[in-house]
């Protein structure tokens, strides 16, 4: 009888030091640590990228001027962790100055959203990045993750300086490919910069689109 218990408990033991050996891999999906809002804090809008496809190649507006602020009060990490702890964490360029970098990715990817903008109304618009929180080499070359982009966004008129709509907060996540899939990507010129770009591309149009429909 002593045998057979013990022979029971085998499987018991043995998840138990699987759950306490497993890594905390499932610490890259912890949720948005937003800052404790304030009265004036805009409402924010969730940008999921398979919506993005849907809005339309001609608006109303052509965009005079963009412009991208990245507050030095954002925190960098260069932890080669699975989820490091910063504001700022971005691995699609050599180390060096991220917040210069992060403010690259968004005028080059919102210039060629809005490169072909021609209607009728001139506008300009005012962004502040909140958070861009990309992958680190460990997440990347495993398990993948998200591109994790939040900004504040005024669009004006650009004749009055007259704000079309108030002040927004936009959360448009991207997915960061892992493992094979993002070696193959790197090989076919897919790279982490080449991906965030074309995405701020389309979620600027997105934006301007949801601005002048109100």
């Amino acid at each position: 009888m002593r045998i057979l218990k013990l022979i029971a408990a085998i499987p018991v033991v043995a998840s138990l030091a699987a759950c306490a050996a497993m890594p905390d891999i499932a610490s890259r999906n912890a949720p948005f640590e937003a800052a404790t809002p304030t009265g004036s804090a805009p409402a924010t809008n969730i940008v999921h990228p398979a919506a993005l496809t849907t809005q339309p190649d001609a608006l109303p507006v052509s965009v005079s001027d963009i412009r991208i602020v990245v507050p030095r009060a954002l925190s960098v990490s260069e932890t080669n962790t699975y989820y490091p702890k910063g504001d700022i964490v971005w691995r699609g360029d050599p180390i060096g100055d991220r917040h210069a970098q992060v403010k690259s990715l968004f005028e080059n990817g919102f210039a060629a959203g809005t490169a072909d903008m021609n209607g009728q109304t001139p506008v300009t618009a005012e962004v502040e990045v909140v958070r861009f929180h990309s992958v680190t080499e460990k997440t990347r070359y495993t398990v993948g993750g998200v591109h994790n982009i939040v900004f504040d966004i005024t669009v004006r008129r650009a004749s009055t300086g007259q704000a079309l709509a108030p002040t927004r907060r936009v959360e448009a996540n991207l997915p960061a490919l892992g493992g094979r899939s993002a070696i193959e990507a790197d090989r076919a010129g897919q790279t982490q910069r080449v991906r965030v770009t074309d995405h701020l591309a389309q979620v600027i149009r997105h934006e301007l689109a949801r601005f002048v429909q109100g």
